[in-house]
């Protein structure tokens, strides 16, 4: 992603690790469930090799995922960027935002997640959004802010 000089970038950041809990949850089980095979089939030995090898490329695939995918809000537009070897990019600008939606579940207030839906003045099947996202209404006050930069700029 690339900013003109003239942007200020207003907010940056990734999904939060915590939005992937239920990833990492059923990484541990998986482990689990490889060490007990390997133990049954073989030994005590391959049950613990089987058990960290599956937690160690769960954790590689959780990290991976996560850094691949970066949010990020100037005064003048809202990017999303995914991928590390193929990379889809998306951007909007400000003044096609025609409406903010935070969302969060009971387990997502807890952890204190959560996504950020924008409403766009494109197609209805577009879809843009910051999933994840680690306190979404300092996220949301922030693309106000940035609209209410805009507004200033443009008059």
């Amino acid at each position: 992603m690339s900013t003109s000089p003239e942007e200020t970038v207003i907010y940056a950041g990734h999904p939060s690790w915590r939005s992937m809990l239920d990833f990492h949850i059923g990484g541990v089980l998986l482990a689990a469930v490889a060490g007990a095979i390997g133990k049954l089939v073989v030994s005590w030995g391959v049950g613990i090799a089987a058990a960290a090898a599956v937690l160690l490329l769960s954790l590689l695939v959780g990290f991976v995922r996560r850094a691949a995918t970066h949010y990020t809000i100037t005064d003048r537009r809202l990017y999303i960027r995914r991928g590390i070897v193929s990379r889809v990019e998306q951007h909007t600008t400000i003044d096609r935002v025609q409406n903010v939606e935070t969302t969060q579940s009971l387990l997502e207030r807890v952890l204190r997640v959560g996504t950020i839906d924008f409403d766009t003045a494109a197609t209805d099947d577009s879809v843009f959004q910051f999933a994840g996202v680690a306190t979404p209404k300092r996220v949301a006050a922030a693309v106000n802010l940035a609209e209410d930069t805009y507004k200033r700029e443009t008059l």
